[in-house]
């Protein structure tokens, strides 16, 4: 059995959760801070979360191949993205992206606003307010984010095989194998792939509730202690 569908799937989810993360943590940030358009930057940031996946890859390719003016000058710069692990990691990061980045906003508006404020009246910087008061208090926000986009990315199908190709070795992903053992009669091969899936993803979501749960243990901690130093 190749597992090389196994190895370019962990490779994609893991840095298409990377650049996630990066992006959106500043896009969650920028989205709670906002008064005005706050409805329509958000319904662009989740806009793959409600397209087909087919469409998305659509969109890419139309993006990143050679006959667009981007595709061109990306070619130029001696960067292929279409039929390449590159576009499989654009493909997995642009699908997962809302989820990681409504898990965040989520997370961000349960920081206390006090805190905050209480950090910004004391001189921190914004920058310092987020890295030192949001970051921390948003921790296990963050924690659930990271894996559900990675659960995501790992999964991705529709987008990935139409930017990315089906090609063995260099961007077969599990859930293409799946398909492509599928299309050829070897049912015995795609359970075998459905399960490592299955297995990977209950264990992903099994260590999300996991730090949840350590999560609402600390808070309730915080809260009894502070209680007690009230008292």
């Amino acid at each position: 059995m190749d597992y090389s569908p196994l190895w370019i799937s962990l490779e994609t989810a893991i840095i298409s959760t990377i650049i996630t993360l990066i992006l959106g943590m500043v896009a969650a940030a920028l989205v709670c801070r906002m008064r005005h358009f706050r409805g329509l930057v958000d319904s662009i940031f989740s806009l793959p979360l409600v397209l087909p996946p087919t469409v998305v890859g659509f969109l890419l390719l139309i993006t990143f191949g050679k006959n667009s003016a981007f595709g061109r000058f990306l070619s130029g710069l001696g960067i292929n993205v279409v039929f390449t692990i590159t576009g499989a990691v654009i493909a997995s990061a642009v699908v997962s992206f809302p989820v990681m980045y409504r898990t965040l906003r989520g997370a961000f508006e349960q920081v206390d606003e006090n805190l905050l404020n209480a950090a910004r009246t004391l001189g921190l910087s914004e920058f310092k307010v987020f890295i030192k008061i949001m970051v921390p208090e948003a921790g296990p926000g963050i924690i659930a984010a990271v894996i559900l986009s990675f659960a995501r990315a790992l999964g991705e199908f529709g987008a990935t095989i139409m930017i990315a190709g089906n090609i063995p070795g260099k961007t077969r992903t599990m859930s293409v194998a799946v398909y492509t053992a599928m299309q050829s009669g070897n049912r015995g091969l795609a359970f075998k792939w459905v399960s490592i899936i299955l297995i990977i993803s209950i264990s992903t979501l099994c260590g999300m509730n996991y730090a949840m749960e350590i999560g609402k243990r600390r808070r309730m901690r915080e809260k009894a202690v502070s209680e007690v130093s009230e008292g």
